[in-house]
């Protein structure tokens, strides 16, 4: 299988056209089993997609390209990308013009997060997930506490309040609080 996408892609990253360190990223929730459902990445692009690295967002502008591949795996990645980078205000852009086939697209939607899906964001517009450490931006007293929470405190392994995207809980000097997202950056 290596073969046949080193071939299909010319022998480099078929997101980015580095050649460097290429390896094979399996496109969930397909198995590995056809090349068809995998892409030949480079290591930079498979550590951001598969989460050891965090998305950089200047690297992804190369799917400006790589979204008119005519191979569907690389559609799917490119329009993932796209959609979990879509606070930056360019992928919107090319969101728009992406063309998939209805059975891609329903390949590239699955395992998203739903439309109607309650997002959380700090002050600087970043989505925050369960268990990440944010730091206070704001001295913020805390009711039935008797203490204030200092700015600058780290707060570690929040959770977030599922039905409400303006409100995470973590520990604060050993009490569990919610704490406002405005008020905290990761």
């Amino acid at each position: 299988m290596d073969r046949d996408l080193t071939k299909r892609s010319g022998g480099a990253c078929e997101l980015c056209t580095s050649t460097d360190n290429l390896t094979t990223y399996v496109v969930t929730p397909k198995d590995g089993s056809d090349s068809a459902n995998c892409v030949l990445t480079c290591a930079m692009c498979n550590d951001q997609l598969s989460g050891k690295k965090d998305l950089d967002p200047n690297h992804w502008r190369c799917l400006n390209d790589s979204m008119w591949s005519e191979v569907d795996a690389v559609k799917v990645v490119a329009w993932r990308t796209l959609t979990d980078l879509k606070s930056e205000g360019w992928p919107n852009d090319l969101l728009e013009m992406i063309y998939m086939e209805e059975d891609v697209e329903n390949w590239a939607k699955e395992g998203q997060p739903s439309e109607d899906a309650v997002i959380h964001i700090d002050s600087n517009g970043v989505q925050l997930s369960s268990g990440d450490s944010v730091v206070l931006i704001k001295d913020l007293k805390v009711k039935g506490g008797n203490f204030t929470a200092k700015r600058g405190t780290a707060v570690r392994n929040i959770t977030l309040v599922h039905d409400n995207p303006e409100h995470i809980e973590g520990k604060v000097e050993g009490q569990r609080i919610v704490i406002l997202t405005q008020y905290v950056k990761k």
